[in-house]
């Protein structure tokens, strides 16, 4: 799999209400990888894999759409930018959110599987 692929399928998981934890690299330094979301920082594997779990666990009708993916891959590196239009309902408060966003990151190869060290997602405008 390239790095490419393992962008789309990190969208459509968060778009089924799959795992997400599994597409970040756990290490045991836990303050080598971070994630910012809209509204958040996870600092640390363990932090970061909480995070997305309970996002999966308060949240449901994703809807995230690529208009501009673009990625590039050097041996056991790649980066990517995207700007995604996105939204879901957060079942604790029952409402729904719509956002348009800027996305980054780097994604890591280990044992032929590409996985996110960092991620960037940021809040364009209010759709």
């Amino acid at each position: 799999m390239d790095a490419r692929t393992t962008v789309t399928e990190y969208y459509d998981a968060l778009r089924n209400g799959d795992p997400l934890g599994p597409y970040f690299a756990e290490e045991d330094d836990d303050d080598q990888f971070v994630k910012f979301g809209i509204s958040e920082r996870l600092v640390g594997a363990e932090e970061i894999r909480d995070g997305l779990r309970r996002q999966t666990e308060t949240t449901t009708g994703w809807s995230v759409t690529s208009n501009a993916l673009r990625v590039c891959e050097r041996d056991r590196y790649a980066w990517f930018s995207d700007q995604v239009s996105m939204g879901w309902i957060d079942t604790e408060a029952a409402t729904r959110y719509e956002f348009d966003t800027r996305w980054s990151g780097t994604l890591e190869a280990t044992a032929g599987d590409w996985q996110f060290v960092g991620m960037h997602v940021s809040r364009a405008s209010r759709l």
